[in-house]
This record gives C-alpha cells, sequence and structure tokens, in this order.
C-alpha cells in the first residue's frame, strides 16, 4: 500500500477544457469535506469538483453533476489499481466549451488522477 505526505497538483487540457488533478494526503475522511471547500475557494471559477478518497476502509467518490461514472468512480478505481490509501484526489475542471463525450471525459479525468500520481513522491504504508 502507498499514499502521499504532501500535496501534488498536475494540470490536464482536453478540447479546450482545463483539468487540475490534485493529490493530497487525508488520514480523517471527516476533514475532507473542509479541504474540498478550500479547494472550491481556490479554484472558484470552475465548473466541477470531482473527487475520489481512500481513508483506511473508507472510500468515497462523486462525479460533481458529470454524466454518471464517468469522473469519480474512475477516480477511486485508480485508487485501487495503484494500491494508495490515506490520499485523496480532487480533479477540478474549468469547462472550455467543447462536450468530450462520455468516453473521452472518462478516458481524461483518468489520465488527469495519472498524470498527478506520476507526479508524486509516493511512500510505502502499513
Amino acid at each position: 500500500m502507498q499514499t502521499v505526505t504532501e500535496r501534488f497538483i498536475k494540470t490536464t487540457e482536453m478540447m479546450g477544457s482545463k483539468f487540475i488533478a490534485i493529490l493530497f494526503p487525508l488520514n480523517d475522511d471527516s476533514l475532507f469535506k473542509g479541504i474540498l471547500n478550500d479547494i472550491k475557494k481556490e479554484f472558484n471559477k470552475a465548473r466541477h469538483y470531482v473527487y475520489a478518497y481512500r481513508v483506511g476502509q473508507k472510500s468515497k467518490s462523486n462525479d460533481d453533476s458529470e454524466p454518471k461514472g464517468t469522473a469519480g468512480r474512475p477516480l477511486l478505481e485508480l485508487l485501487h489499481k495503484k494500491d494508495m490509501n490515506n490520499c485523496a484526489i480532487v480533479v477540478v475542471r474549468y469547462f472550455g466549451g467543447t462536450k468530450l463525450g462520455a468516453g473521452r471525459l472518462l478516458r481524461t479525468y483518468v489520465q488527469s488522477g495519472v498524470n498527478v500520481i506520476n507526479v508524486a513522491n509516493l511512500i510505502a504504508i502499513d
């Protein structure tokens, strides 16, 4: 199992939309809502704030009005696939005016998650 000890950010662009993936440590799921609100203030002009997190045995994801199953759930599956825990990914989307379609949207959210994980310093946890 692995996690992060600090916040990492990576931006991905697709057909005019900007996807800003934020990966950060989360050891208590009750703190997530406050952190998400801080991210919403930081990126206050964004259209969507999609997320997934795993803390111990708890996990949660949210598509934030994107088509069902195209955003939050795939990010949660990515955390499972990468064997990551005690962390969260929020992908902030600035809509660029072109609809991507469900397939491209799903792939772009997952790629955004992969991109931020790839730049992160991952550490092993028990």
